[in-house]
């Protein structure tokens, strides 16, 4: 059999681009109740690396809620969930996962 016989591969989804993004990963012991908690969490994170950080995108999984509202539903066939796309083409400094994606969130320093 020849290539020819052989239709292309489907092309796997690019995944999404992290350079200049710091990354940290938090599993707390407990872990948090809520989104509150967790949002507690993620903000002294990102006072401690960055200088006036400013929220740009988050998800909850365990609401399944994004913000901004609604950035998935473009992205329905993508790699990428909406919030990710948002907070990465929107300046993005730094993302804080907790729990291993329950709750992610994107910020940026607001003297930029």
């Amino acid at each position: 059999m020849s290539d020819a016989d052989h239709p292309p591969a489907c092309p796997l989804p690019t995944p999404p681009d992290f350079h200049g993004v710091e990354q940290v990963e938090l599993h707390p012991e407990p872990p948090p109740a809520d989104y509150r908690e967790a949002m507690r969490l993620a903000d002294a994170v990102a006072r401690e690396r960055l200088t006036e950080p400013m929220l740009l995108s988050w998800y909850d999984r365990d609401r399944d809620f994004e913000s901004p509202q609604h950035a998935s539903e473009c992205h329905q066939d993508s790699a990428t969930p909406g919030y990710v796309d948002y907070g990465l083409n929107h300046g993005a400094k730094l993302k804080v996962d907790i729990d291993g994606g329950r709750f992610v969130f994107f910020y940026l320093p607001a003297e930029l």
